[in-house]
Formats: structure tokens, C-alpha cells, sequence
């Protein structure tokens, strides 16, 4: 029975009977399943029946990511329709200039007007008198156009977590010590939130993220069997989505959009740079902020003429290291240039197939792991970074095979579908009817 329902809320989705239907009386709801890989759709017993079916009556493609293949800067660009270059995110998390030792460290609690450079999505949705939500979205701390946040450090004082707890949709002590719970029950939470959001505040576009795939690939690798359990349990999750808007009276006015912010590679070496240039007598002088399958350098500016030669050298013939590139290779790759963009590096090392960079100053420079992992973090030509794009229901023609889609054309799609305007996104609506 509960199959036929859902069956019939998604036959509904796809239905052109609300074509006429107004912004604020629709729903855009934007599904990312961190650290799906678009391969992993390709496997034909993969026990995803709820993304089948969305498939299924809706359009489906591969989508091509930005560089860094990193968690913030590709969702990022999701909302805003730019690269890196422009929106501003390089790791998760503004990169901030300490003073000191290291010489740079990672911030992600920086307010969202300061770490997002352009305009979003959510920011014409909300400027256009449409309501906003967000659950573990990231890059979005205290952003001033989300109406409704349940955030990745929730809290039993946020408005939505006082509303949960009182309506008994969760219980204070499940959000007691949120941040250090596991990933698969704070991954329960948030679908939690994203289902009482929708029940209760039908918000024109929500943007929902789900972390467990990705934290399983890193710790076991992909293409094993925790992998698959998790993208089971994640299909799970997304189930509980379609009913919520079935409950909520949304099925003919809902459009789902589900994608990831990357793929992963299998990795059983480990690099570690900072070994290298401890060798080279480059203590102190550069570091390496380590980013998986890339690792970016950082040294004084004001002395780049005299060490980027020296690092270079000292990295030369380093096992596993692929390519050394300097700012003559950024703009290439969608990065900006050191001198324009205080948050960028002198030079980004990429890994060969099999290697992740890792942070470690101990050690041989190149080892061996306990067990295979995971990586992102790889140059987005790297087809096994590919993300994936599914799309179902209002304003979408079931059945569809797309080409590859890119992730910058994400946010204009959305801006389409709730008739808003997203002028400085650079990609396209992806054509979906």
C-alpha cells in the first residue's frame, strides 16, 4: 500500500496540471547527498527504490563539479550558478591568514554575507517575497535571507528546534551534544527537521544536505558494502521527503532536485608534503593545507621569486604526486589568482590515482594505509568526481536522459522554476520540460 501511494504522489509530481500555478503556492526542494558519486547509479542493484522512481518520472544526468571537488565550494557554486573564482569558497570554510604558525586555517563560522562574494539563489527567492528554509545546508551561517534554518550545529535555542521539541517531533536531549553524535543519527535528525518543514511551512525552496555518505567513503573507501548501506539508508531518507509532501498536499506542486557536491576515489597511499619540505629545510616557510586529492602550498608572498623554486624541488619525484601547478594554471581551473584572492595558495599539488594527500609533518613522505579510504578533492575533470543530478515532479517531463549537466547550472534551474532572477549566475537552466 505505501508503495501505490508514493507511486501515485510521483506520477503526480510530474503532472502538468499546476502549470499556471504561482511561485509562492509551489515548492523547490533541493536534496544533496554528500559524496555520491555518479557512478554509483550506473550499478543496476543498488537498493535506491525511492531514486528510481524519482528517475524514473523525472530527468536524470551526470553533472560535472568545480574545483576544488571540496564539500563548501560546490555547493556553493549550486546556489549562486559561479565558480570558485567567484563565490569565494576554496575549502570548507573561509581560509583565513593567521599572523602566525601555520600561516592559515580554515574558518566556517564566518557569517554567510561575509563568505558568499555573490548573490544566491535563496537571496532572490526570499527578495521576491517567497519563503526559504535550510537544514545543513553549508555556507549559509546567519544568512539574513533563510526564513526558516535547522543548522549543521544545531542548537535546543534555534526557533525551528524549539518548535520540534514542542510539537514532540524530537526531544531536547536528542539535540544535546548534536555535533558529536554520530553521522547516521544526525543524518536522522535533519530529515526530521526537513519532513516538519515541509508539513508545516511548505517553503517555497528548502535546501536540505544529508553528510553519511560521505563520512562512510572516507573511512571504508567506495564501492564496499558500508558504502552501500549507506546510500540505502540515504534513499531511505529521501522516502521520507516525498511522503512529507504527499502529507503536506504539495505532490502536484513540489519539484525535487536531487544532487551531490562530488564524487570519490579509492585511495591506498598516503602523501604527506610537509615531510618533504621538513627534508628541503623548508620548515616554517611553507605549509600545505591538505584537501584529499589536492593539496595547496602556502608561502610568504613577498618571497615567492626565491622559494617557489626551492618547494618545487623539493617536491620534484615525491611518490604520488602528479602535478605541481602554479597561478599560470589557475584561471584554467576556475581558481583565482593569489594576488586578487587572499584565501589562495602559491601552488596546488594534485595526486595520481591510488594517492590522498594527507597533513601529517611525521613519518615516511609516502606510505602505505591500515585499510583503502576515500577521496575527493581530485581535479573536477576527473570523471569519478562526477556528482549526480535527478530532478521530479512540477515543471518536469518524466522520463528524460539528459546529457551531462554542470553544477553551475543548478541555481539558474532553480531561479526557473520559482520565476526569480539569479542575474549574475553564469551557467544555464537546465531544460527540464
Amino acid at each position: 500500500m505505501k508503495l501505490a501511494i508514493t507511486l501515485a504522489v510521483l506520477a503526480g509530481l510530474c503532472g502538468p496540471a499546476f502549470a499556471q500555478a504561482p511561485a509562492k503556492e509551489r515548492m523547490v526542494i533541493v536534496i544533496s547527498l554528500d559524496g555520491f558519486p555518479a557512478y554509483s547509479l550506473d550499478d543496476p542493484k543498488l537498493p535506491i527504490p525511492a531514486l528510481r522512481r524519482l528517475m524514473q518520472n523525472g530527468a536524470s544526468a551526470r553533472m560535472a563539479t568545480v574545483n576544488p571537488t571540496v564539500t563548501w565550494p560546490n555547493h556553493t557554486t549550486m546556489v549562486t550558478g559561479v565558480r570558485a573564482d567567484e563565490h569565494g569558497l576554496l575549502a570548507n570554510g573561509t581560509i583565513l591568514q593567521t599572523g602566525a604558525w601555520p600561516p592559515v586555517k580554515v574558518e566556517p563560522m564566518i557569517g554567510e554575507e561575509k563568505m558568499v562574494h555573490v548573490p544566491t539563489v535563496y537571496d532572490s527567492a526570499y527578495k521576491a517575497g517567497l519563503t526559504t528554509a535550510q537544514v545543513d545546508w553549508v555556507a549559509i551561517n546567519q544568512a539574513p535571507t533563510i526564513t526558516w534554518a535547522f543548522t549543521e550545529w544545531t542548537s535546543a535555542e534555534g526557533p525551528v528546534e524549539r518548535e520540534m521539541i514542542g510539537k514532540g517531533v524530537i526531544a531536547a536531549s536528542d539535540i544535546e551534544g548534536f555535533e558529536k553524535s554520530n553521522i547516521l543519527f544526525r543524518d536522522q535528525i535533519w530529515t526530521k527537521a526537513a519532513v516538519h518543514l515541509i508539513r508545516e511551512h511548505k517553503p517555497n525552496l528548502l535546501l536540505f544536505h544529508l553528510l553519511s555518505l560521505d563520512s562512510v567513503h572516507h573511512q571504508f573507501g567506495p564501492k564496499t558494502l558500508a558504502a552501500t548501506a549507506a546510500i540505502a539508508f540515504l534513499d531511505s531518507c529521501v522516502e521520507h521527503m516525498v511522503e512529507a509532501v504527499r502529507a503536506a498536499g504539495m505532490g502536484a506542486r513540489t519539484t525535487f532536485i536531487v544532487v551531490s557536491d562530488h564524487g570519490f576515489k579509492r585511495y591506498t597511499r598516503q602523501i604527506r608534503p610537509a615531510v618533504a619540505l621538513a627534508a628541503a629545510g623548508l620548515s616554517g616557510k611553507a605549509y600545505v593545507l591538505s584537501e584529499g586529492g589536492t593539496a595547496y602550498v602556502y608561502f610568504d608572498k613577498s618571497q615567492a621569486a626565491e622559494l617557489t623554486p626551492k618547494v618545487i624541488q623539493a617536491l620534484a619525484g615525491v611518490e604520488g604526486i602528479d602535478k605541481v601547478i602554479g597561478p599560470d594554471g589557475f584561471r584554467a581551473l576556475g581558481l583565482p589568482q593569489p594576488d586578487r584572492e587572499p584565501q589562495m595558495y602559491q601552488l596546488l599539488l594534485t595526486a595520481k590515482d591510488g594517492y590522498s594527500f594527507s597533513g601529517a609533518a611525521g613519518g615516511p613522505v609516502t606510505a602505505a594505509v591500515p585499510q583503502q579510504g576515500g577521496s575527493h578533492g581530485y581535479l573536477a575533470s576527473d570523471p569519478e568526481m562526477d556528482a549526480i543530478f535527478i530532478a521530479s515532479g512540477y515543471g518536469v517531463r518524466g522520463g528524460a536522459k539528459l546529457d551531462k549537466v554542470a553544477n553551475i547550472d543548478i541555481a539558474p534551474t532553480i531561479a526557473k522554476l520559482l520565476g526569480v532572477a539569479l542575474p549574475a549566475a553564469k551557467g544555464k537552466a537546465i531544460p527540464l520540460e
